[in-house]
């Protein structure tokens, strides 16, 4: 949920595209996040955080969000404010102010789609005796979900809340998404049955 994907002058939206899809998951999520950090349940925010010299990014992912060596790309400035793109600690990879991170949260910076590649991601999720990980975020058909098949493959009992994801992909992306993970990853949930099952705890 970072402003290069869901804020006005990020990169999505300096690419051109519409961002108002991935802010979607805003809402359900700070309905949800709260109540789940009173039960005692992790939060860790998964997000793409670039070194700014760039040194743990081979050139094919350079290359590929830049293709024709033109415009702007990753670690380059955006205009107008010039936070650069997806780099540590810039403007452009913090997460949007209205879901800003709990000082108790973790966070872990990635550098590929899925969170689990050259992470401490699984390292952190034993260490705290995790099982199960529910999946939120943008996008639901590329970081999403490549997280999802990658702790899937690592054992984890993985769920996807479906109005907490969101894509500016295609609306058959999401549907093929859900469709896969139904059938061979995990299970598809809404926040607003994980907040029953909350307030059933509490009784």
């Amino acid at each position: 949920m970072q402003n290069d994907f869901c804020a006005a002058t990020g990169w999505v939206d300096h690419l051109g595209a519409d961002f108002t899809p991935d802010r979607a998951p805003i809402a359900p999520l700070r309905r949800l996040l709260p109540p789940l950090r009173a039960a005692g349940v992790p939060v860790i925010w998964v997000n793409w955080g670039n070194r700014p010299d760039l040194a743990n990014m081979p050139p094919n992912q350079i290359h590929l969000y830049k293709p024709t060596g033109t415009g702007i790309g990753l670690g380059d400035p955006l205009p107008g404010h010039g936070a650069k793109v997806l780099e540590k600690d810039s403007w452009a990879a913090a997460v949007v102010d209205e879901l800003a991170p709990e000082p108790s949260d973790i966070r872990v910076d990635k550098y590929r789609i899925s969170g689990f590649w050259d992470t401490p991601l699984d390292s952190i999720l034993r260490n705290l005796g995790i099982r199960t990980v529910l999946f939120a975020g943008v996008n639901t058909d590329q970081c999403v979900l490549h997280s999802l098949t990658d702790a899937n493959f690592l054992g984890y009992g993985c769920i996807l809340v479906e109005d907490c994801c969101a894509t500016t992909s295609p609306d058959f992306c999401t549907e093929a998404t859900v469709w896969n993970v139904k059938k061979c990853f995990g299970f598809v949930t809404g926040s607003g049955a994980i907040l029953e099952g909350l307030s059933g705890l509490a009784r």
